[in-house]
């Protein structure tokens, strides 16, 4: 990506580990553009960035909806089957090998 196309707010993705998140900073470090993400709070080379575009899969949820799958999540933990599968176990997390 060239320096003059980056900008504050953009939605990109750094393609070596897929990182993607918004712009909320630029910075120049010895004649390098570097560009922060707010998701990692990292900065970036901007020429190593590429423009992100949206998923359209997931749609981002809202408090009310996050809300209400922490209370089935909850309502799941607190259940008869949940605590019968814990029963089974020996919790010692062995992997084997």
């Amino acid at each position: 990506m060239q320096e003059e196309e980056v900008q504050i707010g953009m939605r990109v993705r750094y393609p070596r580990t897929g990182t993607t998140g918004r712009v909320v900073a630029l910075e120049k470090e010895r004649g390098e553009l570097y560009a922060e993400l707010d998701n990692t709070n990292l900065f970036y080379r901007v020429d190593q960035l590429v423009p992100a575009r949206d998923s359209g899969g997931k749609a981002i949820k809202s408090g009310d909806d996050l809300i209400e799958q922490i209370k089935k999540e909850r309502e799941y933990l607190t259940g008869a089957g949940f605590q019968e599968a814990i029963t089974h176990t020996d919790q010692s997390c062995e992997g084997g090998g």
